[in-house]
């Protein structure tokens, strides 16, 4: 579904990570790891294809792909059915209903709240929630645990188990101990690069 090759970016003319090589197959989990400021958000942003990478290339080949980041993409002012609403039509739908994407992340008491009144945790399940709505091969999460209860972890794991056993994909960053616990997965550990001296 996605193939890396060699891929570096540089800030300032210094690479950020090592080179990276990465092959993602149907029905896979990968989950990216390293230290704070190794550079993992900026890895799964090349892979979106958000930024451009120095060197190397990267290749996807999974029909549809969906990118969360840390901006999660909701409109402050919309609702939550609003923002969900909208990013159904834009996105083409085909996923499950929006009562039911609604229910299964837990905003149904909520969806007429406007966004800016949502806790972190609440605005993430929103964004979550789009992941039901337009279903895609491949899924690039970055940190998609952040800000998220043992509740809304838990359902993070679901939604996991659900895209791999339906044969899609999915890249995550993660740092810590948090990780799925009842799925297996492939780490890459992004490392600083040894420079020259």
């Amino acid at each position: 579904m996605l193939q890396a090759t060699q891929l570096e970016f540089e800030r300032y003319f210094d690479p950020v990570f090592a080179p990276v090589d990465l092959s993602v197959a149907a029905g896979e989990l990968w989950l990216v790891t390293g230290a704070n400021g190794a550079g993992k958000t900026t890895l799964i942003r090349l892979l979106a294809g958000l930024l451009r990478p120095s060197r190397g290339q990267v290749v996807v080949q999974a029909e549809c792909m969906a990118y969360l980041g840390h901006q999660l993409g909701l409109k402050d002012d919309l609702t939550v059915e609003e923002n969900l609403r909208f990013h159904a039509a834009l996105g083409g739908g085909g996923g499950v209903g929006l009562d039911t994407a609604i229910r299964t992340v837990g905003l149904d008491p909520a969806r007429f709240q406007a966004v800016r009144t949502l806790s972190a945790g609440q605005r993430k399940r929103c964004a979550l929630a789009r992941l039901l709505l337009c279903p895609a091969a491949l899924w690039l999460l970055d940190e998609p645990y952040a800000n998220l209860d043992a509740e809304g972890v838990a359902l993070v794991d679901r939604l996991l188990a659900d895209q791999v056993s339906a044969g899609g994909a999915c890249i995550m960053s993660t740092h810590g101990a948090l990780r799925p616990p009842d799925l297996p997965y492939q780490e890459l550990v992004v490392s600083t690069p040894v420079l020259a001296a």
